[in-house]
């Protein structure tokens, strides 16, 4: 119960900073979505005036700070400049569909690369070995548009396979087709995802296995005759299982700032397109509200990580 306690005034402490440092850096950059010229080059400077005064952009720095921060406490990230609509429903209209996709493509990644890391890292040196290594350094070297790009021209434009952008083509919005419409729409972004991330995270699982396999433990183990399966069941996945653990916990904010490349490719209405059109258009409620999702996701990453190892392992201290 104390460290749980501890680990949630960090949070509070981490997330205290991060507002305060992305609430400064945003308001110090060059201009702004009410600039002359940027909103209307027509508007008069009285008419800006009334807007700024309307968004509270007439206090002082301060006073603005202190009402954000009490409104998000209040789960309330403030008004939309760009739609007028409050910034947490656009958030949550969003959210969901950016959150499939990644954890989706994380789920596979994760099976897929422990698979392949573990299988290439026991027959070392072997074709299998190679090929993995091969595909896993073209994997890691690949940009995600470049391949997204590739499958487009390919598999949208010359074959007309798979839809080029969007997430439906069908009404109404139900019923089993209309799932498979989703999943039909997705394909290509799923399979840019799992191609680019899983490298990295293969060849890091073969030489975590690697180090484990020269540990005296498994030579004991395979002279006293234990199969390929008792081995990795007994002692690769359990010594493999602590540094897995962490990665996954730390990989959770990718499942948003990820997202902006892909989902700007492919029109894919998400969070990381909000956040591009956000950034584009000067919406500085919208770039702070996904900040501060992205840090705590960040945080609740490394938090969660830190108490199941703490559950796999009582004497492990953070």
């Amino acid at each position: 119960m104390k460290i749980f306690i501890k680990k949630l005034s960090y949070i509070f402490l981490m997330l205290f900073i991060i507002s305060l440092i992305s609430f400064l850096a945003i308001h110090l950059a060059p201009n702004s979505f009410f600039s002359a010229g940027e909103l209307n080059p027509n508007i008069t400077k009285e008419s800006l005036e009334h807007l700024k005064k309307i968004y509270g952009l007439d206090k002082p720095l301060l006073e603005q700070y202190l009402s954000w921060v009490w409104s998000i406490l209040h789960f309330d990230f403030g008004v939309s400049f760009a739609s007028g609509k409050s910034v947490t429903d656009e958030i949550m209209d969003r959210i969901g569909i950016t959150l499939g996709i990644n954890l989706s493509s994380m789920l596979i990644v994760f099976v897929l690369s422990l698979y392949l890391g573990m299988k290439a890292a026991i027959k070392q040196n072997s074709f299998f070995d190679k090929v993995v290594k091969q595909f896993s350094l073209v994997s890691f070297s690949m940009p995600s548009f470049y391949l997204a790009l590739i499958l487009i021209i390919v598999f949208a434009v010359e074959l007309k396979l798979f839809p080029i952008s969007g997430l439906h083509s069908l009404e109404p919005k139900s019923g089993i087709f209309y799932y498979l419409d989703l999943i039909w729409h997705l394909v290509l972004p799923l399979i840019v995802i799992i191609f680019v991330s899983f490298g990295s995270f293969a060849m890091y699982i073969r030489s975590l296995t690697q180090e484990i396999l020269k540990s005296d433990y498994i030579f004991f183990a395979k002279a006293r005759g234990a199969d390929e399966k008792t081995i990795i069941k007994k002692f690769i996945l359990p010594n493999l299982s602590p540094p897995l653990i962490t990665i996954l916990g730390l990989s959770l904010p990718g499942l948003i700032g990820g997202s902006v490349i892909l989902e700007s490719i492919f029109s894919i209405n998400g969070m990381g397109l909000l956040f591009y059109q956000a950034a584009l258009s000067r919406d500085y409620p919208v770039i702070m509200g996904i900040l501060i999702i992205t840090a705590f996701l960040t945080l609740l990453g490394n938090i969660l990580a830190d108490l199941i190892l703490l559950k796999l392992n009582p004497y492990f201290k953070n």
